[in-house]
């Protein structure tokens, strides 16, 4: 039986290509700051994103724990939406090792507002955490925040003195989605960290941006943290690759979405907003059916989802062919709802 791993975008391996240009990447030890490859991705995410500097990290939640580290800290508080990647799944880090507290935030879509926000800030108080940093994640569920929210979140914070984060794991999906320069959304937040692991298809790594000040300070946090990299080149080359050759083809993962959600539209059994598939991510639910039970029975056909409660993830990638969605999409219009009692 044929497998069609629709569980993440994570899931997706280095092609040839891509393993040939990290044989050959030129390196150096980037503690010392002489590897030149990492050197030649920062340079190249920081130009892209619009930020002064960037620091190669080793995963998305570094890249993510060193903001709030630096920007919030202990005593602080950080607004961010509560289903955020920051909150559900890194494992408590922003309280733990960054000693923020997070105020989960809920709001339509995932999408956060300047005015769901200010009534969340609170006025200076000796025994209450300040109010120090927002934290926006684009996309969240492979829903795409629009330009306006972003900019009017980036007045409020500028008129309390407040910082913003940028959990941009997905953000050049984003970027091809809604047809904004993707230095146009990051103008809006003071750091933001890219993954190349995700559906840029890279193997390891994520890019944090900011300030040439900032990033000093987040080079030695990476340090505390034990993310000091070596000959990192090699893992630094498939994200050059990655960058030149696999960011126009997301809109390819974003119609076999569509594809895909079409399927399960027409299959009757799968509830779920069709207008919330923007990206390259399905989020569906099969009622009275257990998230865990739908992953099962889907799984037992060939096709591997992940499920969060009741809730079915599926991610389109580019290990998948337009062939494999056609026959993923004939799979699901096969499937009755029966199949699930």
């Amino acid at each position: 039986m044929k497998i069609y791993d629709l569980r993440s975008d994570t899931i997706t391996k280095p092609s040839s290509a891509m393993r040939k240009a990290m044989a050959e990447a030129e390196v150096g030890d980037d503690v010392y700051r002489e590897d030149p490859t990492v050197n030649r991705l920062e340079a190249m995410m920081g130009e892209r994103l619009g930020k002064e500097a960037a620091l190669f990290v080793s995963s998305g939640s570094m890249g993510n724990l060193i903001p709030l580290y630096l920007l919030a800290g202990r005593g602080s508080e950080v607004l961010a939406h509560s289903a955020s990647h920051i909150i559900q799944h890194e494992i408590g880090a922003i309280s733990a090792i960054a000693g923020a507290m997070p105020i989960g935030v809920d709001a339509p879509r995932g999408i956060l507002s300047a005015p769901i926000l200010e009534p969340l800030i609170k006025a200076p108080a000796y025994d209450m955490a300040k109010t120090s940093l927002i934290e926006v994640e684009n996309t969240i569920g492979g829903i795409c925040y629009p330009l306006k929210n972003l900019q009017g979140i980036r007045a409020l914070a500028d008129r309390y003195g407040l910082a913003i984060h940028l959990d941009g794991a997905r953000l050049f999906n984003a970027a091809v989605a809604t047809g904004v320069d993707i230095s146009h959304i990051a103008a809006n937040s003071d750091t933001v960290t890219v993954c190349v692991s995700k559906g840029l298809g890279a193997p390891v790594g994520s890019v944090l941006c900011g300030s040439t000040d900032f990033i000093e300070e987040a080079r030695r946090i990476r340090k505390l943290l034990g993310g000091g990299m070596r000959q990192a080149g090699i893992l630094a080359a498939a994200g050059i690759y990655a960058l030149d050759n696999n960011v126009g083809r997301l809109t390819i993962d974003h119609q076999h979405a569509q594809e895909i959600a079409s399927a399960l539209k027409k299959s009757g059994w799968a509830k779920f907003e069709i207008d919330d598939v923007e990206t390259n991510i399905i989020f569906f639910s099969v009622e009275g059916v257990r998230g865990d039970k739908v992953v099962e029975l889907l799984k037992k056909r060939g096709i591997l989802a992940s499920a969060n409660g009741d809730l079915i993830r599926l991610v389109t990638n580019l290990n998948l062919s337009s062939e494999d969605i056609c026959e993923v999409c004939g799979i699901i219009l096969e499937m009755e709802a029966e199949n699930f009692e």
